[in-house]
């Protein structure tokens, strides 16, 4: 069975500006990952970085039990935002 990349092909969604600076080494893997993922949906060309990070956060998000456990005791934190139907995220290894 083939290794399936966490992320497939990407929504457009409203986004929302946000400014971070990355190490070198977290930049260059994301242009890595961006090439596997145009070459595993069969993209013309590489995604690039900036369109990874959301997506990416996302999941990480979406699959941190302690975090989700946290949220939902804690009162006053805002209510997780509900992905469209067609999800882009849905991809495990």
């Amino acid at each position: 069975m083939a290794d399936k990349l966490k992320l497939a092909a990407l929504a457009d969604d409203k986004p929302v500006k946000l400014t971070v600076s990355l190490p070198a080494t977290v930049h260059a893997d994301l242009v890595a990952y961006g090439v596997c993922l145009a070459h595993e949906s069969g993209a013309p060309e590489p995604i690039e970085p900036e369109r990874l990070v959301a997506p990416m956060l996302a999941k990480f998000l979406s699959t941190d039990r302690a975090f989700a456990k946290m949220r939902r005791a804690a009162v006053g934190l805002p209510e997780p935002a509900r992905p469209p139907a067609s999800d882009v995220l849905n991809h495990e290894l």
